[in-house]
């Protein structure tokens, strides 16, 4: 068994139900990782920072990076299954979706932190899909960030899983079924 083959992403363009499954996966007592963009644009926010992907795209997608290795280094060397709300490679097509000059290099640093081949995809749902103030992309951007990271995934040599749209329960239970 690789060192790597405990690490799942749940991957997908914003608003898709990613982070609602997570929660799901963690209650069930599976170690789970909080996707980073979130908690950076509030940090930003807060500091008055400019690392925001309505500002500085580059610097925030070094801070994504970043944040992502030290997570994806945090977890795996631990046992059992984990759980991400997004993995590295996210970074590296959020980089190819917004055109960065730096694509090239986090191409190449994704390559350092592989995950399980197996890679959950959840597509645009826009039953499900709201804006927030973290959230600002429209239903559109939406889709091309989910083309974008499905291209990247596949360039990358993952297999994608996609998760269907149903309940949390049963597409908690759909993942839990591809995993054993």
């Amino acid at each position: 068994m690789n060192l790597y083959n405990h690490l799942y992403i749940l991957t997908g363009g914003p608003g898709s139900g990613k982070t609602s499954v997570l929660n799901q996966l963690r209650e069930k007592g599976y170690r789970c990782v909080d996707e980073g963009a979130r908690r950076i644009i509030r940090e930003e926010r807060e500091w008055g920072g400019t690392a925001l992907p309505w500002e500085d795209r580059s610097a925030y997608t070094a801070r994504m990076l970043s944040a992502s290795i030290r997570s994806y280094q945090e977890h795996q060397p631990a046992n059992g299954i984990c759980f991400f709300d997004r993995g590295i490679p996210d970074t590296y097509g959020y980089s190819r979706l917004v055109g960065l000059h730096e694509e090239e290099q986090i191409g190449k640093e994704t390559l350092l932190y592989p995950y399980n081949e197996k890679v959950f995809l959840f597509p645009p749902w826009q039953a499900i899909y709201e804006t927030d103030t973290e959230r600002k992309q429209d239903f559109g951007e939406a889709l091309r960030t989910y083309r974008v990271l499905k291209e990247t995934y596949q360039s990358l040599g993952y297999t994608l899983i996609e998760v269907p749209e149903t309940t949390i329960e049963e597409r908690v239970q759909f993942i839990l079924d591809a995993v054993k």
